[in-house]
């Protein structure tokens, strides 16, 4: 216990040695150590009273609540600590759910949340996560932004600053994840791989966006999207001499992307392992191994979208993967990747299914940290509240990569 305390005095007195005053870096340091310590509520005054001497709970509240520290200096820390322990293969976009009761807070709005599995009254954040097989380490952005229905209007709760509210009352989560992405990238964060579910996937605005900015990505989609084969290729119809040269197009109307799988055939699913699970079994730590059958298709993607971006005749080529297990009678989880042609089928499972990592980050960060218990009506008090969590977070994750690696292996 002693040396984890001397850690945590290390890490602290590191994450906030950039605070100008004294004040700000002393209850930075006492109010991290707060969220890890047992107990049910992680909020200001249940903290206060399990500090002991440090329990000062005016000085706890005022430094998350009204202080004006920035809380991108700790984020930015943040992010080069946990970039060189963790090594990550990718950056994870995700998104979970606040549920409130009233519309007091910043950002609350009627809004599906999968947290809750209904449209509800909550506020959704939006997170990057670094990840890597062996660990990952994030948080939500903050206030966490509220993404309200694209058909409701509200009133501005945060400052325009936070990019959750405009004047038209919305902001997709996907632009927000993009903003996000550029942040991450201007404090030297390297971004090898970009991973999301359906939610960011769908959007082809998104997936532009990270086509834009040079970055690879690995993300999922749903059964609707239309594609057609790789070899599909336009035609240009011969010009008649008169009005608008024609231009090229695609003779064959596109499929959706379950079809296209379905049409390639149940033989053409490959068995895939890609790590190890939480129940016993016959992997080499004793553990089950994730396993289930796979198609990996080179694809084009249509739409008119796409079209307009690219400038070009011809669709750009992308990996169209589908999990279909052997019970099912059809395809059950579709992903579109940009990663590279002779990619192996095994690399593109495992990356692909490397997202569900957040879901541990979540559980802890919720659960044992104390992400859910910010009380208080404000957009600055949660946008520290959840900094200092990551912060929380990060240290964890940091103490099962240097004691225990095994630990790190979640299902």
């Amino acid at each position: 216990m002693a040396e984890v305390r001397e850690d945590l005095e290390a890490f602290t007195a590191e994450l906030f040695d950039g605070f100008f005053r004294a004040d700000q870096r002393r209850w930075g340091q006492v109010y991290v150590p707060g969220l890890l310590l047992d107990g049910r509520r992680k909020s200001v005054e249940p903290m206060a009273a399990r500090l002991g001497e440090d329990g000062n709970r005016q000085a706890l509240a005022h430094f998350v609540t009204t202080s004006p520290w920035n809380p991108a200096h700790v984020q930015a820390r943040l992010a080069w600590k946990m970039q060189d322990a963790i090594g990550p293969e990718a950056l994870i976009v995700d998104d979970t759910g606040f549920l409130k009761d009233g519309d007091a807070s910043a950002c609350v709005s009627r809004q599906y949340t999968e947290t809750a599995g209904k449209v509800t009254n909550c506020q959704v954040g939006v997170s990057l996560h670094l990840a890597h097989d062996r660990a990952s380490a994030g948080g939500c952005s903050c206030p966490p932004p509220g993404i309200p229905s694209p058909r409701r209007r509200i009133r501005p709760r945060s400052p325009a600053a936070s990019g959750a509210v405009s004047g038209s009352g919305h902001v997709e989560k996907w632009q927000l994840a993009l903003d996000m992405i550029d942040e991450a990238r201007s404090w030297g964060v390297d971004v090898p791989l970009v991973l999301a579910d359906a939610g960011y996937g769908d959007p082809t605005a998104f997936r532009l966006g990270l086509a834009e900015r040079k970055l690879t990505y690995a993300v999922g989609i749903s059964s609707r999207l239309t594609a057609r084969p790789a070899h599909a290729r336009p035609i240009t119809p011969p010009y008649q001499g008169t009005g608008r040269p024609p231009v090229a197009t695609y003779p064959d109307r596109p499929m959706t992307v379950k079809e296209l799988v379905i049409q390639a055939g149940r033989p053409a699913a490959r068995p895939v392992s890609w790590r190890e699970g939480s129940r016993p079994g016959k992997g080499r730590s004793g553990l089950k191994r994730m396993y289930s059958r796979f198609v990996a298709l080179r694809i084009r993607l249509a739409g008119r979208e796409i079209r307009q971006a690219t400038k070009d005749a011809e669709l750009p080529e992308r990996w169209l993967l589908a999990e279909w297990p052997a019970t099912e009678s059809e395809p059950v989880q579709f992903w579109l990747s940009s990663l590279p042609s002779g990619m192996p089928l095994a690399t593109l499972v495992r990356l692909a299914k490397l997202r569900r990592r957040i879901e541990h980050d979540y559980r802890e960060m919720k659960h044992a940290l104390g992400l859910v218990h910010f009380e208080g009506p404000t957009w600055q008090g949660r946008h520290h509240h959840v900094t200092l969590v990551s912060a929380a977070h990060a240290f964890c994750t940091l103490q099962r990569l240097t004691r225990d690696p095994k630990d790190t292996a979640q299902d």
